[in-house]
């Protein structure tokens, strides 16, 4: 078997098929009015009907709720279990539901104690001595009623209610449990793996499938099992306005592509985790989630620019980060390359947390995943930059069939204009025709009157419409795109530093040339293969 060694061979030529979808959500399930102590006291005023605004009387609420959770598991027959310190929650569910035979309901309810956001009264006083109550927010720690269910749609998922105001909750969900139960009722054939698809028969209507997940879908399930299960609050609150909302705490977004082959999976991983262990660097993270880092001045993108290879036995991945969010790949089960971007704070995008922004979170995490693989098949893959060096040097042809030519490398006139541009990428307000005529006229050494208006215009054309540099709107200024800066940057510095030191070594003498002595080793190495076998002249 010829097996893959890059990461263009493996998504050439070794992936079956592959499915994008949203992977583990947790969101936060809360009633927006009552998060802020302002919220709190209306809340006992004018809902209560109270007149002093004190938590104290909250815990009548609680009381109550505690209670219905108590009668509801007892009336239901259904299994409470008390979570002890350690405890792994998802094995209790994986034990629970072995047994469970109801196509749909609560498989048991959990107790746990747990810190939580909560409001508290403090005794404050007036100026004449007189004290009076004050509602601060603060936290403590609580009993959560987890709320283990099974759903006809979502599958397993989890609900915990904090009990104590304002009764705040988490919800649990996976999208490929979603995804998976859409495809057996549209009669799609598939076998299942942990969190993917492990075969189909219908890739692109499974794509079709991940792809309609949203808000709504989200929206029904908690709007559904907010009926079922015991609510805190009572009818007249939600008469009254207060309901609860969704917003985004933590969501994945994963590609998985399945491999023709485990060991073609296990041997290209190897190789990414070797020649990648760079992608948390500044750059390469930048270009992953499409931000632009800064490193120094007054506001540094707050990140830890790292990467880690974390070896849960015989499994590694390869791990990055961004502010709050992280990328991670793995060899799934032997059988799979799996991609997934979790972001754990929206707002590193200037994205809300609420569940409409869902679409746009998404786009980002879907994209992340496909240019962290753009990133590692530009490592491994030649043609890619074969293909990027032609688009720099072949011509242009505009839609009115001009041809404008490309930049030669090589040529002084080339790498002045390469040079201009890291210069010019500090003007803040852009350059010029005069700018540019006058720097490339200095860098290569010719009197500024020997260059025209005409010969620099034509220089600009080349410029724009190779994408190096881009017009100011209204204007007749110009500046450097991050294109035209990386190109800029990596070319001239290949003209100033490399080939001419490589240039240096191959005229010395030959005692002294390590090039020169490597290529005569090589080919004589060469010559005593083709004698032992014959082949020599």
């Amino acid at each position: 078997m010829n097996l893959a060694r890059s990461v263009a061979d493996v998504l050439a030529e070794h992936v079956t098929f592959e499915v994008e979808c949203i992977d583990r959500m947790y969101c936060n399930v809360y009633v927006p009015r009552l998060q802020y102590a302002a919220g709190l006291v209306g809340y006992v005023h004018h809902h209560l009907g109270l007149p002093v605004a004190s938590t104290a009387p909250l815990g009548q609420i609680t009381d109550r709720y505690v209670k219905q959770v108590h009668a509801f598991a007892k009336a239901n027959n259904i299994a409470w279990i008390d979570f002890t310190k350690g405890q792994r929650k998802d094995d209790v569910m994986a034990e629970q539901l072995a047994s469970f035979g109801a196509p749909e309901g609560v498989v048991f309810i959990g107790r746990a104690q747990e810190k939580t956001p909560m409001f508290r009264t403090e005794k404050r006083r007036h100026a004449d001595g007189s004290s009076y109550p004050w509602i601060v927010k603060s936290t403590g720690v609580v009993n959560h009623f987890y709320f283990y269910c099974l759903d006809a749609d979502f599958g397993p998922f989890f609900i915990k209610f904090g009990s104590y105001f304002p009764y705040n909750a988490k919800l649990c969900l996976n999208g490929h449990h979603w995804a998976q139960r859409q495809a057996a009722k549209a009669g799609i054939c598939f076998t299942a793996m942990d969190n993917a698809f492990a075969a189909v028969e219908d890739p692109e209507a499974v794509q079709q499938i991940c792809d309609a997940l949203g808000p709504a879908q989200i929206y029904a399930l908690v709007e559904k099992w907010l009926k079922l299960l015991p609510e805190p609050l009572t009818d007249a609150a939600r008469d009254a306005g207060y309901r609860y909302d969704v917003s985004v705490l933590q969501a994945e977004f994963s590609l998985t592509q399945m491999l023709d082959a485990p060991v073609t999976g296990r041997i290209f991983f190897e190789h990414v985790i070797r020649d990648n262990l760079d992608v948390g660097r500044a750059e390469k993270v930048g270009l992953i989630f499409d931000r632009q880092i800064r490193r120094r001045g007054r506001h540094p993108t707050p990140s830890r620019f790292r990467s880690r290879v974390v070896t849960t036995g015989v499994t590694p991945s390869l791990h990055a980060e961004y502010r709050h969010t992280g990328i991670k790949q793995y060899h799934k089960e032997g059988r799979a390359l799996r991609t997934e971007t979790t972001i754990n704070d929206t707002w590193d995008f200037g994205i809300g947390k609420g569940l409409g922004n869902l679409p746009a979170l998404r786009e980002i995490g879907f994209s992340a995943n496909r240019r962290l693989l753009g990133v590692q098949r530009l490592d491994h893959d030649p043609i890619a930059g074969t293909h990027n060096l032609h688009q720099l040097t072949d011509p242009v042809v505009t839609k009115t069939g001009t041809t404008i030519p490309g930049l030669k490398l090589g040529q002084p006139r080339s790498h002045a204009l390469l040079s201009a541009l890291l210069t010019f990428r500090t003007h803040l307000n852009g350059f010029t025709n005069r700018d540019l005529r006058l720097l490339t006229g200095q860098l290569r050494g010719l009197n500024p009157d020997a260059l025209t208006a005409g010969q620099t215009t034509y220089d600009l054309r080349r410029l724009k419409s190779h994408g190096l540099i881009e017009r100011v709107p209204h204007s007749h200024r110009y500046r450097v795109t991050d294109t035209g800066l990386r190109t800029a940057m990596l070319l001239t510095r290949v003209h100033d530093r490399l080939l001419p030191t490589a240039l240096a070594y191959q005229a010395a003498p030959e005692t002294s040339n390590r090039l020169r002595a490597a290529a005569a080793t090589y080919q004589h190495a060469v010559d005593t293969l083709a004698k032992q076998n014959g082949l020599a002249a």
